[in-house]
């Protein structure tokens, strides 16, 4: 009987617990930094492209890339509860003639809690960058296609996608960012 084989997956086992939490770790500690976060990620994108425009190739693997950061960033646009499903839900409650309680006011203080967080959309985003980059290190991967087209494509994609997301904004009156919004912190920085 081979008592060998439990050890070495018991080894194994130990081992990945060990590398995941040295990765939360890090993780743990690159949260509060968010400028350098993002500076990392885009010296990342910069090394990536850098490494496609001079090898020539993996177009595709860009472009896959390009959309799933760019369904990473509406969902960072998005708010968590949709408002238009609010108002589908409350005009469905009108019509069953039941009672309606007011949901909203125009003084109500109302975050706006977005449906990806901030530190995912990042953790993400990363992630996605550099399993690209890898995935540039193999041929099998370099798919020849006529960049133009998906060049133009995803040009054409992203505009009308932004449109929507910006019509939708402006519809129901969010703003996913603090551009423009009023602080009511005023002077006093001690809150005991």
């Amino acid at each position: 009987m081979n008592t060998d084989a439990p050890e070495k997956d018991n080894a194994f086992w130990a081992y990945k617990s060990t590398l995941e939490q040295r990765y939360q770790i890090i993780l743990d500690r690159a949260t509060p930094h968010t400028k350098e976060r993002w500076a990392f990620t885009a010296v990342a994108v910069l090394i990536y492209f850098i490494r496609v425009v001079f090898a020539q190739g993996w177009y595709i693997v860009t472009y896959a890339l390009g959309i799933y950061l760019l369904n990473l960033f509406l969902a960072f646009l998005q708010p968590k509860f949709d408002p238009s499903l609010e108002m589908d839900m409350e005009a469905d409650a009108v019509e069953e003639g039941g009672p309606v309680l007011p949901t909203r006011s125009d003084d109500e203080f109302r975050p706006f809690v977005r449906r990806l967080p901030e530190f995912k959309f990042w953790h993400s985003a990363t992630r996605s960058i550099v399993i690209a980059f890898f995935c540039t290190l193999f041929r099998v991967f370099d798919i020849p296609v006529f960049w133009p087209i998906l060049l133009v494509y995803f040009c054409i994609l992203f505009t009308l996608t932004m449109k929507r997301q910006i019509k939708h904004m402006i519809k129901y009156r969010y703003i996913p960012f603090n551009i423009g919004k009023k602080s009511y912190n005023g002077g006093n920085k001690n809150f005991n």
